[in-house]
């Protein structure tokens, strides 16, 4: 059976001149953790945030209890330099820190970000170095990369080495508010096949009208940025959400 539901509001769609009550207040709706959406302008054209502001909102939201508990602070790094970053992110208090497979095959060791090094960094070596430094990992793949390129990190026998979470993008990364993209579901399906226990994340365009897609597919941490901020009733978009995933995950 898959692992339970997870609602994760990507808080690119909150109010930015009032976040930290944004945040308190989402999780106070029901949601389960938090997805912060940290872009660099250089592997996505967009430039979001960095970690002074995962700092300044830490306080406004308890930290997990347990892992993978309520109050995670999701990171989903979509950055050049993944590596260089774990420290400071977890120093502002990051939870899981969730880099790009297409990031980590082109990018170095550094691990600070003025560090210079012709040393090159790996996915496996990498979710290592997140584990030594006391935060959950994750891993992403875009649209148009392959699902099977995670096989080998997946089944690696060394646990360290293997992600807590792998996220499969179903818009293009960079932009909040695309449209879904159905096809990208075939990858879910498919590592939900392989991995019947892992937590598997979902990203762009997700809402009541698309949650039922991604469900029956085998997601259970689901991410919605406008669906939920943009609501009426966030309380009501999130337990709808919650739903969809339970039920189906019950019935398999």
């Amino acid at each position: 059976m898959a692992p339970p539901a997870i609602i994760a509001p990507s808080i690119l769609s909150a109010d930015f001149a009032a976040l930290g009550a944004a945040c308190s207040d989402t999780i106070g709706q029901g949601c389960d953790w938090l997805h912060i959406d940290i872009m660099d302008g250089h592997f996505v054209p967009n430039i979001t945030f960095g970690a002074p502001v995962v700092t300044k909102i830490r306080p406004h939201v308890g930290r997990p209890k347990t892992s993978l508990g309520k109050g995670t602070f999701d990171c989903h790094m979509m950055i050049a330099e993944p590596k260089k970053w774990v420290k400071d992110f977890q120093k502002a208090g990051c939870d899981l820190y969730c880099f790009h497979y297409e990031a980590a095959i082109d990018s170095t060791a550094a691990e600070n970000p003025a560090d210079e090094t012709e040393k090159r960094t790996n996915p496996k070596e990498l979710i290592h170095y997140i584990h030594d430094n006391g935060m959950l990992a994750g891993i992403a793949i875009k649209p148009e990369t392959p699902v099977n390129v995670l096989w080998d990190i997946l089944r690696n026998p060394t646990k360290s080495e293997r992600p807590d979470m792998v996220l499969v993008m179903t818009v293009h990364p960079g932009f909040g508010g695309q449209k879904f993209m159905a096809s990208e579901l075939p990858k879910v399906k498919a590592l939900r096949e392989r991995y019947p226990e892992l937590n598997i994340e979902v990203d762009g365009g997700l809402s009541e009208d698309t949650i039922d897609q991604a469900a029956e597919a085998g997601a259970n941490v689901i991410v919605a940025g406008s669906a939920v901020f943009g609501a009426k009733d966030p309380a009501d978009v999130i337990s709808k959400l919650r739903e969809a995933v339970e039920k189906r995950r019950l019935s398999n």
